[in-house]
């Protein structure tokens, strides 16, 4: 098996792992993020329906003019989405989530996050 391959398979293997401990309903939906190396998504999930509540991701944020023409790393983009995301969530009446890290460890951007929906009062 290729390298790059094998590194998908345990990639979705972890993934997997992680989602099958975790189900979202329409009181509490599943908070699922996505990280690629340049962006950041998240959306709120009812896997009962399977509709997207609320999304939010780097590209919502406008990009430096957003943070005054500062440039902002990546840890801080992830810290803005989440309270974004809490935001929105609190909007449409979303109090309380289930947090699906997907493959990712918890540190970083997706424990930067987190912490940021849990500022903006999304409880997870």
């Amino acid at each position: 098996m290729k390298a790059i391959k094998k590194l998908n398979v345990k990639r979705s293997r972890r993934a997997a792992r992680t989602r099958a401990k975790i189900t979202g309903t329409a009181e509490r939906p599943r908070l699922a993020v996505r990280r690629s190396n340049r962006y950041f998504y998240a959306q709120l999930i009812d896997d009962a329906k399977g509709h997207t509540i609320v999304s939010a991701s780097s590209f919502s944020l406008g990009g430096a003019a957003a943070s005054g023409g500062k440039k902002t790393t990546k840890s801080e983009n992830a810290f803005a989405i989440g309270e974004l995301l809490g935001k929105k969530a609190k909007e449409k009446g979303i109090g309380a989530a289930v947090f699906d890290r997907r493959s990712y460890k918890f540190h970083g951007r997706v424990k930067s996050f987190v912490d940021g929906a849990k500022k903006s009062g999304l409880t997870i």
